[in-house]
């Protein structure tokens, strides 16, 4: 049986397009038939759909594809746990042309020193958000 490259792509808002990941996707050897989506989802929400069937359309020995981490999470205990899914389940994980096999401690290693920084730049983000926030709520109180 011939190992598959199973393909996941995520935008968080329904204004965002997915065609640099598919194409991204594509360049990786993912058949375009054999990519699941996800549109208007944030990587903090665990529960995504094409996010539960990417992984259920692995077997054994499959890789899923993403063509960066911050596309498949952004919260480091989702992180582990879908390196655990993948370690009990027998797949790789290919970042964008490098493959992680989470069944070998080195693999592994990266996986979670990716998901700490995929988590990490999720939290800057928020803060810069908020500070923009506060600044043009602060812009806007002032007399002029």
């Amino acid at each position: 049986m011939t190992a598959l490259l199973i393909g996941y792509a995520r935008v968080s808002t329904d204004q965002q397009d997915l065609t640099s990941q598919r194409d991204g996707l594509a360049g990786l050897g993912v058949a375009p038939n054999r990519i699941y989506v996800d549109h208007g989802l944030t990587g903090t929400n665990r529960e995504r759909p094409g996010l539960r069937e990417a992984p259920a359309a692995c077997r054994e020995g499959d890789t899923l594809v993403v063509t960066k981490l911050d596309r498949l999470e952004r919260f480091l205990p989702d992180a582990r746990a879908i390196a655990d899914e993948l370690t009990v389940r027998q797949l790789s994980l290919n970042l964008g042309g490098s493959v992680y096999d989470p069944n070998d401690p080195i693999g592994r290693l990266l996986c979670n020193v990716l998901a700490m920084v995929a988590e990490f730049e999720s939290d800057l983000i928020r803060l810069r958000t908020r500070e923009g926030m506060k600044a043009a709520t602060t812009a806007t109180d002032s007399p002029s």
